[in-house]
């Protein structure tokens, strides 16, 4: 084993999720720079390493130095430390004022900061909340190296480190000592397996408490992940045993102990739940039960001769079935109105809205998502509100209205209902007065909830509850194919690919799924933007059935992000860059930040300086520090899942057998709804027809629809 002093000089590869990094340093007695490979958390250009390791030749990257372990000593130089601070390793100096600060300070800047950072005051430009802000991230860093260090020992992905410091603070290494599963139930972005590595790595036991709590979770999770509000006890075991590896016996026994400290629920005849969705299934039944059961307020006017008094008004003619939405909306407690494309849903909403306010009713107006309540304002005419927003929400205080302090409402309309999972229905419903009447438009055709629970169509499926389902298509709709085709499509028939100039439906067949990616960049960059003069970023959306594959998001965001904006000004982390332009999703509910998942933003600022972006969601701008910046996904592509709720111009959707787990058709008929005005569809008549005849939904395990009938 031979050591190495060295200063890294750039970092030519990192990978974040373990560590792994090639380095090129600049050595003693070696003209040529040094490329140096290994496990190195958290290096930096500038940094000055002592290296263990040997020498080894790579048949394609020639001579290495392959590091087996590590430590950073303080640089030396003057030109040293100035590289070592502007490397952007301290938030609040980059290179402009690490040269003030040698400038400053010379071989002493190192010093200074370490044990009177005060005297930064001296240096030109940096005032007294720059200095605040250098001692912190300082302090910071060496405490998240220590972690990073003690995780590289335990094989731990080191990108964790940061997050770990901000949740523990200085008792981090203390806390992953003594539990370090307790990593996977407190810090979002570390799973059981990260855990779990590190516990082994730690000398826990396999057949530790702790292990098996954590594991138990860990499957339950990964259920409400895919839908489902509870899974059967036995189906539980079966997957804990294989994953963790242990008797089924001593496994049972611990989760025997779980639901005897009411960690977890069990319900006849087999069912576990994890408590929120236990709590909010049955929330959601009792508050629907408690407000249909106050008397509704009788309208006093002839509901008949108002509809025709609302049809001269509007100019329009309502037919029967929309005239019973409107009775119906007028004499119910709770009432679901539900359609497709074009079947007068936005109509028909306007008309029971007239019908309150004859009324002089209070009304609500609400959506699960930013974009679906502003295109809910934008067809009604008032203002709506997302849930979360018009709920009050705050991380730390919770939800400002609820039972205790209701809506001042006399009526709450809420739109794409099929979106809202079980948990933001029953805070939804809490918050609702009993004496007021509840409206839920949707689509229950379409793809259910990101989150737990099939609330809408349980909801409808109870038979407790008035629907009115719009099923006529209008003469102006019949002129798109994009409606046409859903309704085709959703009754299970192919859709019409014929195009034509004034057509909004286009097919571009190619049987190859490799030629498909550059195909969609070349529609995506060039042809949709000139043939109609559109945004490319703003106007077009590629949604795709997977998030991997040559198909999938990821490797099209890649393309689309060198197509569409290949600017150089950016962030790093985790493998991606964030450049200042870029189209970004949120990934996660940031309740801190008010931004939730599937919102799409723009990034309007980088900041290398202090390591952090700003992103434009909806014109209301959101900062992301360097270490959150894995709640956010390049969004130029995004799954159809992810897509609810939202409309776009353009949408661009490879369709192939390569993804035939997933082609159901109520995923093609969501993706093929979310266009306004030109949808492409990009792949095989294969797997159209695929989708088209595969209706066999995956069921979620719920039991809001039984508890409504038999509450």
């Amino acid at each position: 084993m031979e050591r190495l002093r060295c200063v890294v000089e750039r970092i030519t590869y990192s990978n974040e999720e373990n560590g792994f990094c090639v380095l090129k340093v600049k050595a003693k007695n070696y003209a040529d720079l040094i490329a140096a490979v290994g496990t190195l958390a958290a290096v930096n250009v500038g940094s000055v390493l002592l290296l263990t390791g040997e020498w080894k030749v790579d048949s394609k990257y020639g001579r290495q130095f392959l590091v087996s372990s590590w430590e950073e000593k303080l640089p030396a130089t003057v030109m040293g430390i100035e590289r070592y601070l502007g490397s952007g390793m301290i938030k609040g100096i980059g290179p402009k004022f690490a040269r003030r600060i040698v400038e400053k300070f010379g071989a002493d800047a190192l010093e200074i900061i370490e044990n009177m950072p005060d005297r930064l005051i001296e240096v030109e430009g940096i005032g007294q909340k720059r200095v605040t802000a250098v001692k912190k991230a300082w302090n910071d860093q060496k405490e998240v190296r220590n972690i990073m260090l003690f995780l590289q020992e335990h094989q731990a992905s080191t990108t964790h480190a940061v997050k770990i410091f901000k949740t523990y603070g200085n008792d981090s290494i203390q806390v992953v000592k003594e539990n370090p599963y307790r990593l996977a139930d407190d810090i979002w972005g570390v799973g059981f397996k990260t855990a779990d590595t590190i516990a082994m790595k730690m000398g826990f036991g396999k057949d530790g408490y702790y292990r098996f709590r954590s594991g138990l979770f860990y499957v339950l999770n990964e259920f409400s992940n895919a839908g489902h509000c509870y899974v059967p006890r036995g189906e539980l075991l079966k997957e804990a045993v294989s994953m963790l590896e242990v008797s089924e016996e001593r496994l049972s026994a611990a989760l025997e102990q779980m639901l005897a400290e009411n960690d977890l629920h069990y319900e006849e005849p087999d069912r576990i739940f994890l408590l929120p969705f236990y709590f909010s299934e049955k929330g959601v039944s009792q508050r629907i039960h408690n407000i249909m059961k106050t008397p509704v307020p009788m309208p006093d006017f002839d509901i008949s001769q108002q509809i025709q008094k609302m049809e001269q008004k509007f100019g329009i003619r309502y037919d029967e079935i929309q005239k019973d939405a409107i009775h119906k909306a007028l004499c119910s407690k709770v009432m679901v109105l539900t359609g497709g494309p074009g079947t007068g849903k936005t109509t028909t909403t306007r008309g029971i809205i007239s019908a309150f306010m004859m009324q002089r009713m209070k009304i609500l107006l609400a959506a699960p998502t930013g974009r679906a309540a502003k295109r809910l304002s934008e067809t009604t005419g008032m203002e709506a509100k997302t849930i979360h927003r018009m709920l009050g929400f705050s991380p730390k205080g919770g939800y400002e209205y609820n039972e205790e302090n209701p809506l001042d409402t006399d009526v709450l309309i809420v739109d794409e209902s099929s979106m809202i999972d079980v948990i933001l229905m029953f805070n939804l419903l809490k918050a609702v007065p009993v004496t007021a009447t509840v409206i839920f438009i949707g689509d229950a055709d379409q793809l259910p909830s990101v989150g737990a629970g099939n609330v809408l169509l349980d909801i409808i499926s109870s038979d407790v509850i008035p629907v009115i389902r719009l099923t006529t298509i209008y003469r102006q709709a019949r002129t798109s194919n994009i409606i046409m085709n859903a309704h085709r499509i959703n009754h299970g028939e192919f859709p019409m690919l014929r195009g034509g100039k004034q057509s909004d439906f286009f097919f571009v067949e190619e049987e190859l799924p490799e030629n498909i990616p550059a195909l969609i960049s070349e529609l995506c960059s060039k042809r949709l933007p000139s043939y109609y003069k559109a945004d490319p970023i703003r106007d077009i959306q590629v949604l795709t059935p997977m998030q991997r594959g040559e198909t999938g998001a990821v490797n099209l965001n890649a393309l689309l992000q060198e197509a569409l904006n290949p600017g150089k000004l950016c962030l790093r982390r985790g493998g991606i860059e964030y450049r200042l332009g870029d189209k970004v999703m949120q990934i996660k509910n940031n309740y801190d930040k008010e931004v939730f998942n599937g919102d799409i933003g723009q990034v309007s600022a980088v900041d290398i300086q202090e390591r952090e972006l700003t992103v434009l969601f909806d014109e209301r701008s959101v900062n992301y520090d360097i270490s959150e910046l894995d709640e956010l996904v390049l969004a130029y592509a995004t799954t159809i899942h992810k897509s609810q709720g939202s409309e776009y111009p353009i949408v661009v959707m490879p369709f192939t057998m390569q993804h035939f787990i997933m082609l159901q058709r109520n995923l093609l008929y969501t993706g093929v709804t979310r266009a306004k005005k030109t949808l492409v569809l990009v792949g095989t008549k294969k797997a159209i027809g695929y989708a088209v005849k595969n209706n066999k939904i995956t069921k979620r395990n719920t039991c809001l629809a039984e508890r409504l009938a038999v509450d």
